[in-house]
């Protein structure tokens, strides 16, 4: 036998990750292909809504409905995303303390 005998995989490894559940979604709600879906009880709220949408240009299919109880829970959470919490950073010991003093961050408030 020679040194050069392969003994692993014949074929062309199959790329694992284009197949199954997709994390990255390919359909943003809100969008022209994936609009919201919004019930409201008057012409009033509905052309309220269609301003708001506009605004944020987002597209929806607003149903009116007398009889049905209002429903813009899809539309509330697309406006009301939470934001990123930022917190302000504590100076290092030799940095200059914040509180004005002049001393050094450790000889002041960092006790």
């Amino acid at each position: 036998m020679s040194k050069f005998f392969f003994k692993g995989r014949q074929d062309k490894r199959e790329n694992h990750g284009s197949f199954g559940f997709s994390t990255n979604r390919a359909e943003k709600p809100g969008s022209e292909s994936h609009p919201v879906s919004v019930i409201v009880t008057s012409e009033e709220r509905q052309a309220e809504i269609e301003t708001i949408l506009k605004e944020h240009s987002l597209f929806a299919i607003i149903e009116v409905n007398e009889n049905a109880k209002e429903d813009i829970t899809e539309l509330e959470s697309l406006l009301n995303t939470p934001k990123t919490i930022v917190f302000d950073k504590t100076p290092d010991r030799n940095d200059p303390c914040s509180c004005g003093s002049g001393k050094k961050y450790k000889k002041c408030c960092g006790n």
